[in-house]
């Protein structure tokens, strides 16, 4: 979103900076934190010897979930699990790799299947938000650009409201992922896919990191709704 045309002076920007600009950054510095956290322990070959999807695989047997299937994907820590077609997609990094970093994504993502068959409520609400979701994030560059670049404060308003979808959808997502992380740190050692100590820590690591991006998205959706909101308080 650029501010260009409001004729608000160092207001505007220093809201863009504070609301936009230093969440953008966290979001950045999260990325890395992921990437680093991945690198280093995608190195580290745990004790198990065993990849990440049949880490998936041992962890839905015990589990007693036969209906997920346990596929591969080509995207880059693209690693999810999609509830409509009951698909557990892990990337290839992680999907024929025996590396902690690996069973600790394999065994998170699992945690969402386990959230699945378990009816877990937010997973439920965060499912029920998605159409919804996915419909104000199409239609909101069109809504910024229209609102900011034409001034029109109508669009800024509807903008506004597809941000308020979108942080509801965040804050779902917020516990969502963290029990799934919560539940892979147990099973893993649970059933001695990782062993205390080295091992442990290094998925805490990467499961840590990977939180801190859930984290940083929704304070990006806050910045922009509170800098639209600014935008058109500034307006009227």
């Amino acid at each position: 979103m650029y501010p260009y045309g409001y004729g608000y002076g160092g207001g505007i920007w220093g809201n863009w900076l504070l609301l936009i600009g230093i969440p953008m950054v966290i979001g950045l510095w999260a990325q890395f934190r992921v990437s680093g956290a991945f690198r280093k322990w995608g190195e580290v070959r745990a004790s198990s010897n065993i990849t990440g999807a049949e880490c998936a695989r041992e962890i839905l047997q015990a589990a007693n979930i036969n209906d997920v299937d346990v596929v591969e994907t080509n995207d880059y820590l693209g690693d999810h699990y999609d509830p409509t077609s009951k698909k557990l997609c892990l990337s290839s990094g992680v999907y024929n790799t025996p590396s902690v970093a690996a069973l600790g994504i394999a065994a998170h993502e699992t945690g969402h299947a386990i959230q699945h068959a378990k009816a877990y409520a937010p997973l439920k609400w965060r499912m029920a938000i998605v159409p919804l979701t996915m419909f104000s994030s199409r239609l909101l560059p069109f809504v910024i650009f229209g609102g900011l670049i034409f001034h029109i404060t109508g669009l800024i308003t509807l903008g506004i409201y597809c941000y308020l979808i979108l942080l509801v959808f965040q804050l779902i997502t917020l516990p969502v992922e963290f029990d799934a992380s919560r539940r892979a740190k147990i099973i893993l050692q649970q059933m001695g896919i990782v062993q205390p100590g080295s091992e442990a820590a290094g998925v805490r690591s990467v499961l840590n990191a990977a939180a801190l991006t859930y984290v940083a998205a929704f304070i990006a959706v806050l910045g922009n709704l509170l800098y639209l909101m600014s935008v058109r308080d500034r307006r009227n």
